[in-house]
């Protein structure tokens, strides 16, 4: 799975893996209402790896969140759902607006090896100080670009470079050299 490689979504193994993910969710997204500040530390059990203040709002919605990875100073923003199946890397200095999604899962277009549940995914990657509008989504395999805006609403279907300003959808860069 990790790997890229195509794997069953329903297995047993890896149906255990996301059990635990579902417990530590529950318990950040309950006590983030309770203490957003002590919270924090249920974030670093959940995810691979959380820079230095790092702050999440929940609720939060991830498949293992082991596999995700967080840097330095990032705020993520309430309504967060990273589909990690595979890394998903999210730079130092990001602000990622509410409800966005990082989706790295993919499915076979041919209709039955998806109904057999056969699923493979392509990790992500979020620069330093990138910005997310609310409601982003980052589709599979992507890579953004250290500095860059993505507009609110954004589908990012393809690589965006470093230093521009990218909108719509699909996302499309419409200011450079920022």
């Amino acid at each position: 799975m990790l790997a890229g490689a195509h794997y069953i979504a329903d297995d047993p193994r890896i149906a255990e893996a996301g059990r635990r993910a579902i417990e530590l969710m529950g318990k950040f997204n309950t006590a983030y209402y309770q203490d957003p500040d002590g919270s924090q530390e249920l974030v670093r059990e959940l995810f691979g790896h959380v820079g230095e203040d790092v702050h999440v709002r929940g609720p939060i919605h991830v498949d293992y969140g082991r596999f995700i990875s967080v840097g330095d100073r990032t705020f993520i923003n309430m309504g967060l759902t990273a589909l990690d199946v595979v890394p998903i890397s999210i730079g130092a200095d990001c602000q990622i607006g509410p409800h966005v999604q990082l989706l790295a899962p993919t499915h076979p277009v041919e209709p039955t090896p998806r109904r057999d549940k056969v699923e493979a995914g392509e990790a992500i990657t979020i620069g330093d100080n990138v910005w997310l509008g609310g409601g982003v989504i980052v589709c599979p395999g992507v890579t953004i670009g250290e500095n860059s805006v993505i507009g609110s609403g954004a589908v990012v279907t393809k690589d965006i470079p470093a230093n521009v300003v990218a909108v719509g959808n699909p996302a499309r860069v419409v200011k450079e050299n920022i």
